[in-house]
């Protein structure tokens, strides 16, 4: 894997196509004759934007699968390129995502190379998608979801409840953080970053006792072995679009978003935009321990279940809301969603 990566970040973000070629053809008519020129341009080379990191690449990987299934014309050696990008998010790793602070930690550096054109599509783990794009891209596409439970991975316990008083569990999201400690405050919860190797790593190395991750990113990476416990959304509620895809393109390259069209799955959309217009209305950020999820239910209709807390998981906010499985609605019910729970909220909840 390192050599691939070393391999990946010495490209270019431009492949250079091959030559335009001519073929000259000499018709007769009678006395006459003339040359009629014939040209067969090369198809330009399609470049995937990612970051670096094993899920991100195995993402994207995914992304250029799809893409080469659903278009003959990207089969071609050279048609697909990815592009490995390393953003803020990736190269600060000392800090927690609140002490860094500011929102897009991992999409700026990406979002830039796709305005300059250096990239022609953009992956993204939809959670680290700010609730803004940039002016000049769209989100075009969102693959099917994935599971979009949270794990529990321990070598000492079988669960949450299963850990002693005192024993450290290890995660950077506040998230996860305030709701352990909402229900288990005799434990401790210390930052701890890194891709999902990394973590594991830390964990057999006695760094906690304990660790959270997404179970959708450990089936990507096929590593479900590693899983002590499957924890149920009603016990931790995932992050707002924990477990999508997004991919996003130029708001002027018609013949991408049409690639890209085809390829999107509209229940997880329609789900997507029910939870980003929840974080809107409240404002969240990387200091902001929120969790949404947004569902289509057996009857068909839209379901949610969102929440806001305070980091210590002394204060914990909940709602739910149901409504017709449309964009429009969507919007609503994510954004009243948000606007109750601002509401309700004591004077200073949100200033920490």
């Amino acid at each position: 894997m390192q050599t691939t990566m070393r391999q990946m970040n010495k490209q270019t973000c431009f492949r250079a196509t091959a030559p335009t070629m001519q073929r000259v053809a000499v018709l007769s008519k009678g006395r006459r004759s003339f040359k009629v020129l014939a040209s067969a341009t090369a198809v330009k080379t399609v470049k995937i934007g990612t970051r670096g990191s094993p899920l991100a690449l195995a993402q994207a990987y995914m992304t250029r699968d799809l893409l080469k299934e659903n278009f003959p014309e990207l089969r071609d050696d050279g048609a697909l390129e990815i592009i490995v990008i390393k953003t803020t998010g990736d190269k600060i790793l000392n800090q927690s995502l609140a002490d860094i602070g500011g929102k897009g930690l991992f999409t700026k550096e990406i979002d830039e190379a796709l305005l300059d054109s250096r990239i022609d599509i953009a992956v993204h783990s939809m959670k680290d998608v700010p609730t803004y794009l940039p002016a000049g891209t769209v989100l075009r596409c969102n693959l099917p979801r994935e599971d979009v439970r949270d794990v529990f991975i321990s070598p000492v316990a079988k669960n949450l409840a299963d850990l002693p008083a005192g024993a450290v569990v290890g995660s950077a999201s506040l998230r996860r953080q305030s709701q352990i400690l909402n229900k288990y405050p005799h434990l401790k919860v210390v930052n701890f970053r890194g891709n999902v190797q990394t973590r594991i790593r830390k964990l057999q190395e006695g760094d906690c006792s304990a660790t959270l991750l997404a179970l959708a990113g450990l089936k990507r990476l096929s590593m479900e072995e590693h899983i002590t416990y499957t924890i149920p959304i009603d016990e931790m509620l995932p992050a707002v679009s924990q477990g999508a895809i997004g991919i996003a393109c130029r708001s002027d390259d018609p013949p991408i978003q049409k690639y890209l069209a085809t390829l999107n799955h509209e229940d997880t959309r329609i789900a997507i935009v029910c939870e980003r217009a929840f974080l809107t209305a409240l404002d969240g950020s990387c200091r902001t321990p929120i969790a949404g999820y947004a569902r289509r239910g057996e009857d068909g209709k839209l379901h949610f279940s969102g929440l806001v807390a305070t980091t210590d998981g002394k204060e914990v906010l909940r709602t739910t809301a149901v409504g017709e499985f449309t964009e429009a609605d969507a919007l609503r019910v994510g954004a009243e969603a948000g606007a109750e729970l601002k509401a309700i909220a004591r004077p200073g909840f949100f200033m920490w």
